[in-house]
């Protein structure tokens, strides 16, 4: 069996040399490859591969076509949409992914997104280094505030109770209702969060319900004081009208961590001008625990696959 690692997993070599030793002893052959996003090169790569692996690079439709002995694709990441899902499943392909390596990581970053919003933490270092005061520039507290989660799986969840441990106030909503959410979370429709939020965090996949569902009309139904949180996905979020929106006032800002195109970004990016926003190139995810917890997943999903009992499966 040839299973390719179409990109890095994040994990020293010695890391991944013990996680692939188990299965080499099986008779499992790993190849390892850098990221590409060359479909041609992609398909040399995985051409006679029974398994791959990969993270957040997209694996487009064409190159799961060109892989005849592709069997089981198993993705070091939570979302899915950046692989050719239709084609797996017309082909029979099994598909696992990586679901809860990074609740922690990413619900921690959004934590600390409000924090430096809240706190004009970029802005009061550099009037700090260039010997000035805070003059203008006093913060918030989250104590008391109201929390908006949109969408309440493990890492909303997660999110919902380190600001609880704040002593915010947590609206949540949820494509579906929630039996056992904590006794601290008050389920609402998407309006009324967005309402009544001081900070709005979005935590939804990205799929045809929730592409664009934070547009123009949404925006403008938030406080004119809140915050909005994007480490979803960003077409989540119409980005033209949050630039918008921040230009103009509508909201007080954004901290953003996902775009409609995976970084670099294009200097132009109008996310990149907009007022009163904290960027950020991809990375709730990333940390050394998630990336460790991440590979030990994707080890375990592949065993479990070969053993015929599917893991975290998405097909």
């Amino acid at each position: 069996m040839r299973i390719a690692i179409m990109e890095s997993l994040g994990i020293t070599d010695q890391e991944l040399a013990a996680l692939e030793k188990p299965f080499e002893a099986q008779g499992v052959e790993f190849m390892a490859y850098a990221r590409t996003t060359d479909p041609a090169r992609l398909i040399d790569e995985a051409k006679d591969a029974d398994g791959m692996i990969l993270a957040n690079m997209p694996m487009p439709a064409e190159v799961i076509r060109a892989c005849p002995n592709l069997k089981f694709i198993d993705i070091a990441f939570t979302g899915v949409d950046h692989v050719g899902l239709e084609t797996a499943r017309e082909r029979g392909i099994a598909v696992s992914n990586a679901s809860g390596y990074s609740n922690e990581a990413v619900a921690e970053l959004v934590l600390g997104m409000v924090l430096s919003l809240a706190r004009n933490i970029r802005q009061v270092e550099d009037r700090c280094r260039a010997g000035k005061t805070k003059d203008g520039l006093v913060g918030w507290e989250i104590q008391g505030k109201t929390v908006g989660i949109v969408g309440l799986g493990n890492i909303g969840s997660r999110t919902a109770e380190l600001f609880h441990a704040f002593g915010a106030n947590i609206l949540a909503c949820s494509a579906t209702y929630h039996e056992n959410a904590p006794f601290y979370v008050d389920q609402v429709s998407l309006e009324e969060l967005l309402q009544n939020s001081d900070i709005v965090v979005l935590h939804v996949p990205l799929n045809a319900s929730t592409r664009g569902m934070i547009d123009r009309e949404k925006l403008a139904m938030m406080k004119p004081s809140a915050l909005l949180i994007n480490v979803a996905r960003g077409p989540v979020v119409v980005a033209a009208d949050l630039a918008e929106a921040l230009e103009k006032g509508v909201i007080a800002g954004a901290g953003i961590d996902v775009f409609d195109r995976e970084p670099p970004l294009d200097p132009e990016n109008p996310l990149l001008h907009a007022p009163k926003t904290l960027v950020t190139p991809h990375v709730a995810f990333a940390t050394r625990e998630s990336m460790r917890l991440r590979a030990e997943i994707v080890f375990q999903n592949l065993a479990d696959w070969m053993a015929g009992d599917q893991s975290n499966a998405v097909l």
